[in-house]
């Protein structure tokens, strides 16, 4: 039999209440004793928090199912989606679940053929066989693109998700699914969720049925991702303060000293848009008989005497407030509201039990929301922190006691609009599904550079179970070290994170506060916290794309992007449109006093905003910055919209609107930006049309070079505002005759435009490029910084910027010389950045970048056959490049060999006196990596001398010893490696030793360097022979 669905159209979205389905009292969900977790009687309305957009049973157009009595169950919820479940009882689910809360969707075209004993449902996207048995790996597939999925309950190429928590992590954790894969799809198993009922009650599956997804997007990320909030509801949408900077600290404030605290970042320059107040804000030492001080609900008087002024001191400074809740211990005698709860739910409050918190009894939730948290939100918190630790277990299986926290702080903090102005809570991720319960709190990371650097990981791939909104320990909470240059690193990171939140664990040697940091970490922490603040208009407006557009803040590049090597820098992300992120995650050099990380650039030209430097896309390159800053990168045609004004003094007004507005342009390509900012007008805590919201657009327009800003739509009409105009990296001596009468570039190639009403084009004449980087400039800076010889900076100057010698030549020298690896990749980042520049080095690099990322431990971020593909896409590059170098080889062999005749002919005995002699020693040749110098090395160039053959051997470097110890353990390791290959090998793991694993290596480097100074002592002073000594 074949047949084929198509169904009307439906709204997917879930802007308005959908909740049309069927009352599960009467419907085939509740078969087989599936009934709802009890209610308890109301004396009043229901709540709002029982109240939330829902439409989940599925339209019956898009079911493929046996008839009555049959025990599974095919949903095709679109083109790309489809729903398996096989259910014993024949009955199957139409509740919302915490994942899917809607299924009701325009079915699309499909074709089924049905015999007695298989099913197949197929499209243009996806075919499916089944075996109309129990779901198992042969009896159940589906073929997408070339790939094959089989019924095992595994995900096979996925990406990673997030994980519940951060709690001790020290570096890599595992991860739970997500929804993006490197096979052609990806899979989600719903069987165990959470189930709420028709009345917004918690309900419970039948234990043994099977309910999953299937994703078939076929690489199509963004489309997959869009699928996934189809069915489980949109990111909500934030307010403008919580894009902000948030202060934390596990410390027993009092008020004066938070005031004080506050009144000091002020001072500082330093705004603060979230107060958040940890544990000790209630009382902790209580009675024994009561237990732990772990869980309160009581002001601590002797720290907090009026907590209503002290709330209305932080209200009054613009801050929103959120307190501590670990609810595990439920309300014990002590507490203030002991008498209230307890009549509330019935109970004598003389007997002075202890009220249990209890997840599952809906009378208690009631209780907790709308008796005691209520009273002291009126006193003027404005939200919670709930801090769930207990485990996923309650007294019902299958009801998570986070789900229900997080479910309903979000829905019971619409009461808190006139505040917030968004609903808002802030907890721990639960699930797939958790993105609807912002903002997600991370827990408490260890203090260690390996932390520090899967976070950036970690917060990236959580997008791709649509979880945009992580807030993170940043710096870090417990242990480890004090590090001036991990703390500075860690604010870059927050910065550039979705939330970013300070935060450190009760230890007074442990705190935030930028001035308690040595002046280099202070003013680089200071000026991203300021510079996080300048954001907010980019933040908003990247806030409302990821509600309306389902396109979280941050994206992972290979969402972006489906080169292979999109896949290999995990660390790196797109921060919005407009911007590109590789925070530095691991220490400085000695050396270059950078850090650095290994980026990948798409195709295109790129700038770095910050260090103006112009950089060629299409490959892989190591970027270095100092503790200052962390490697940006906007393409030609890119706009960033940042506010110049403290937009801190304004968010506690509800509609805060950028007075002075900065535009950064990068000029080579046309550009459009909206800015939205809040609506003048609106329902608090609904989601408004977009057409209500404030839109500014700004277009450049490459050809004809005109920057048009505004019409503003919706704004504040006749009300201007202030613009400056930045143009990062421009061709300075091109723009300087085209700016308009009235208008002076300063020197950090910004234009202030002054008060513009509405409505401004500016023309700045056509072709404006971006100038071709000055590689010595940038060079010498750099060389200038750096901690090493200053006749080796001579060396490396010349090399690079002053020599007439061929640019391939040069590089091969560069990578002969005795410098260590983090200087030499910082030389040839600067020497290949950009193609343009006189002497460019791009294209010369000895070996092809194509590194493979580590494995991720998360199932594997791609499977054997597509590390296969890579790395034969890797050697056959490095097969070209050795040919090529090879072929060089032997031509300097030969050229040798003829001078070395000639210079026999001539009876010379010295070859340094042979001008065009090449020398090559033959160890390295023998090898397959010959070393090539043209008539005598760099050194022996510079020194003019000759050697003695009873000279002291010089002692060697630290690094050398750890080579020569090394090498033959790689060639060991890695069957047909090359020399070269193996010294890349050993330069980057001597990069990621410890300090404590270089130590021997130093240890017997110093004794070397006494056995030379003792043996140099004697031969200078016994020797009478005519040498030259070098110094």
């Amino acid at each position: 039999m074949q047949s084929s669905g198509r169904g009307a159209a439906r709204d997917s979205r879930g802007i308005a209440d959908h909740s049309t389905a069927s009352d599960p009292a009467s419907s085939n969900s509740h078969r087989a004793g599936q009934a709802p977790v009890p209610s308890s009687e109301e004396p009043h309305p229901v709540p709002d928090r029982y109240k939330f957009p829902s439409d989940p049973s599925t339209n019956p157009k898009s079911v493929v199912t046996g008839g009555d009595g049959s025990k599974y169950r095919f949903s095709i919820l679109g083109d790309k989606l489809l729903r398996y479940e096989w259910s014993e009882d024949g009955a199957f689910e139409d509740r919302a679940s915490t994942f899917a809360i809607f299924r009701n969707f325009d079915a699309p075209d499909f074709k089924v053929v049905d015999t007695a004993n298989s099913l197949e449902i197929s499209n243009d996207f996806f075919h499916l066989l089944y075996d109309k048995k129990e779901f198992s790996s042969p009896g159940l597939s589906v073929k997408v693109g070339d790939d094959v999925w089989h019924y095992d309950g595994k995900s096979y190429g996925d990406l990673g998700g997030t994980a519940r928590t951060l709690d001790g992590a020290d570096g890599r954790i595992p991860l739970d699914p997500g929804v993006i894969s490197r096979k052609s799809f990806a899979v989600l198993d719903d069987s165990s969720s959470m189930l709420f009922g028709s009345d917004g009650w918690i309900a419970t599956r039948s234990p043994g049925r099977k309910d999953g997804y299937l994703f078939a997007h076929s690489g199509d990320h963004k489309a997959a991702i869009k699928d996934f909030y189809r069915i489980s509801g949109h990111q909500p949408l934030l307010p403008l303060w919580a894009l902000g900077n948030w202060w934390s600290r596990y410390h027993a404030y009092s008020a004066d000293e938070y005031i004080e605290l506050m009144d000091r970042f002020k001072k500082e320059q330093i705004p603060i848009s979230a107060a958040v107040i940890d544990m000790d804000w209630h009382k902790v030492d209580i009675p024994a008989k009561y237990g732990s001080g772990w869980t309160g609900y009581s002001w601590n008087r002797d720290l907090f005497p009026d907590p209503e002024g002290f709330l209305k001191k932080l209200h009054k400074r613009g801050l929103k407030v959120t307190v501590n809740d670990h609810p595990a211990d439920g309300i014990r005698a002590f507490e203030d509201q002991y008498k209230a709860v307890a009549t509330a739910l019935n109970r004598d409050p003389s007997t002075e039990d202890p009220i249990e918190f209890d997840c599952t009894d809906r009378k208690f939730m009631d209780a907790y929301f709308d008796v005691l948290k209520k009273g002291l939100e009126e006193q003027g918190i404005d939200f919670w922190w709930v801090d769930w630790q207990q485990g996923n277990k309650s007294k019902i299986p299958g009801v998570d006691p986070l789900w229900v926290l997080n479910h309903y702080h979000y829905l019971t903090s619409q009461r808190s609009l006139n505040t917030l102005e968004q609903p808002l809570t802030f907890s721990r991720y639960a699930g797939a599904g958790s993105h609807r319960y912002p903002i997600g709190f991370s827990g408490d990371t260890v203090i260690s550079w390996a932390s520090l650097q899967f976070q950036a990981e970690f917060t990236a791939t959580a997008s791709n179970i649509g979880y945009g909104w992580w807030s993170h320990d940043i710096g870090g909470h417990l242990h480890g070290t004090r590090s001036n240059e991990m703390a500075a690193r860690w604010v870059q990171l927050g910065c550039f994170s979705p939330i970013l939140r300070l935060h450190s664990e009760k230890s007074k040697w442990n705190s935030k506060e930028p001035w308690n940091f040595q002046p280099l970490a202070k003013l680089s922490m200071t000026c991203w916290l300021r510079f996080r603040n300048a954001l907010q208009p980019y933040l908003y407006t990247m806030n409302v794309r990821a509600s309306y557009e389902d396109e979280p803040l941050i994206q992972p590049m290979y969402w972006n992007h489906t080169e292979e090597a999109a896949y290999t820098v995990p660390n790196q992300y797109y921060f919005g449109t407009e911007l590109i992120v590789a925070p530095i995650t691991t220490p400085n050099s000695a050396t270059t006093l950078m850090g650095d990380v290994r980026a990948w650039l798409p195709s295109g030209r790129y700038i770095d905003p910050v260090k103006r430097i112009v950089y060629d896309g299409g490959r892989h390159i190591r970027m270095h910055r100092s503790l200052d800053t962390i490697p940006l990168l906007m393409r030609e045609g890119s706009i960033m919209v940042l506010a110049h004004d403290d937009i801190s003094e304004t968010t506690n007004g509800g509609n805060p609107r950028c007075s002075h507005i900065g535009v950064k342009l990068v000029v080579g390509a046309d550009a459009h930006f909206d800015l939205i900012e809040h609506p003048h007008a609106q329902e608090l805590g609904t989601r408004p049309p977009l057409s209500s919201f404030t839109h500014l657009p700004i277009d450049w327009n490459q050809k004809e070079g005109i920057l048009t800003i505004g019409p503003e739509e919706n704004g504040s009409a006749g009300v201007g505002r202030n613009y400056s105009l930045e143009l990062p990296g421009v061709d300075r001596s091109n723009l300087l005759a085209r700016l308009p009468e009235g208008y002076r570039l300063a020197a950090d190639q910004s234009v202030d435009l002054g008060l513009i009403h509405g409505y401004k084009k500016l023309r700045l004449g056509p072709g404006l490029e971006l100038g071709v980087l000055d590689i010595p400039s940038i060079l010498e800076k750099m060389l200038f910084r750096c901690e090493m010889d200053y006749q080796m900076k001579d060396t490396l100057m010349q090399l690079v910027a002053n020599s007439t010698e061929p640019v391939e030549q040069r590089v091969a020298e560069l990578y002969e010389l005795d410098i260590v690896p983090d200087l030499r990749d910082a030389i040839m980042e600067i020497w290949t950045a950009d193609a343009r520049s006189k002497g460019s080095a791009q294209g010369h690099e000895p070996v092809p970048d194509w590194s493979i990322r580590e494995d991720s431990g998360n199932g594997g971020s791609s499977d054997e056959r597509e590390l296969a593909v890579v790395q034969a896409k890797y050697q056959k590059a490095l097969a070209v490049a050795e040919a090529k170098y090879m072929s060089d080889l032997a031509v300097a062999q030969a050229k040798y060999q003829g001078a070395l005749m000639m210079a026999r002919a001539k009876d010379v005995d010295d070859s340094s006196e042979v001008d065009d002699a090449v020398i090559v020693s033959m160890d390295d040749a023998d090898a397959g990596q010959g070393h090539i110098d043209d008539g005598e090395s760099k050194v022996e160039k510079r020194r003019r001398g000759k050697k003695d053959p009873n000279r002291p051997k010089r002692g060697l470097l630290p690094y050398h010893i750890f080579s020569n110890e090394n090498r033959e353990n790689v060639f060991l390791e890695t069957p047909g490696v090359t020399l070269s290959q193996v010294h890349l090998i050993l330069g980057e793991r001597w990069k990621g030793m410890s300090d404590k694993e270089k130590a021997p290596y130093k240890a017997k480097a110093a004794a070397d360097k006494k056995r030379y100074e003792d043996e140099m002592g004697a031969y200078t002073a016994d020797s009478d022979a005519d040498w030259v000594v070098s110094s």
